[in-house]
């Protein structure tokens, strides 16, 4: 009788919300997980036989290719990356720091590239892989005041395009998926504000106190964490999965009605909607 074969997944930003959802998910569905983050403590109670802690900085290439490095050594492949970890900037452009543009880059785009970087060649390797960029669906419209957190969101779709077909003949799959607002700690802990822009002497600050608590509020009241679990597991056994794919209320909202209206159009609905 043949054993069945663990497959190896590896995700990023594995301590809270939908990296963690994530995590146990697949544990539970028969797969071996690395569960990564910067901060080891968020994976305090994540371990079990199916789900391995790891300190992982995404920011650190020599962090990055010492996990990879320790996952080949222990299982000889890595099978899935699930690229999760981000965070977002709120700021004017007017008003953002240089290091807050450098940071947001940093880990959204640059940190997604270094890890994919390392972990391609073992797939290669064994002729198979799955690739999944968490994005958002604010990778596909604008915000104001998201504005550095949008276009890294849009390069993260950029980049699952050409990987695509970079990848295609090695048998690895690359797929994004595009969530609305979800209930995470996300912006409790994961949105970063330039204090200039909230400023009550800003010239943004009308603008930000309009937009900044409703955007909050959303993400608070937002879908649950595990609608997207069960969207990556779906997408891993579906050879057939389409590129990308949206998930959440408002990314199902915002998405479809981008694509029908013009840009003209469909911005006077987002400030009608957002009443800014």
């Amino acid at each position: 009788m043949r054993v069945k074969v663990k497959k190896i997944v590896l995700i990023t930003g594995a301590g809270s919300g939908m990296g963690r959802a994530s995590a146990k998910l697949l544990a539970e569905s028969g797969f071996k997980v690395y569960a990564t983050s910067r901060d080891k403590n968020k994976l305090v109670n994540l371990a079990n036989s199916d789900i391995v802690p790891i300190s992982l900085d995404i920011t650190d290439q020599k962090s990055i290719d010492n996990v990879v490095a320790e996952i080949v050594q222990r299982d000889r492949k890595i099978d899935i990356l699930i690229n999760n970890a981000g965070y977002g900037v709120v700021s004017s452009v007017e008003n953002f720091k240089e290091e807050e543009m450098l940071d947001q880059f940093n880990v959204n785009v640059f940190g997604m590239l270094r890890v994919t970087k390392a972990v391609i060649p073992y797939m290669r390797k064994e002729n198979y892989g799955v690739i999944i960029n968490i994005s958002s669906f604010l990778g596909k419209i604008g915000l104001p005041l998201f504005t550095l957190y949008n276009a890294s969101k849009y390069a993260v779709e950029g980049i699952t395009d050409s990987l695509r077909y970079e990848l295609s003949t090695f048998n690895i799959r690359v797929h994004s998926i595009l969530p609305g607002f979800f209930d995470t700690e996300f912006a409790r802990k994961n949105l970063v504000t330039n204090m200039e822009t909230f400023d009550v002497n800003s010239a943004y600050s009308k603008l930000a106190s309009q937009l900044a608590p409703k955007i909050i509020e959303q993400i608070n009241n937002g879908n649950d964490a595990n609608e997207v679990a069960r969207l990556i597991l779906k997408i891993i056994n579906d050879v057939k999965f389409p590129a990308r794919t949206t998930v959440g209320d408002k990314a199902k909202k915002f998405i479809p009605m981008r694509k029908e209206l013009s840009d003209e159009d469909f911005e006077r609905r987002v400030k009608e909607y957002y009443a800014i």
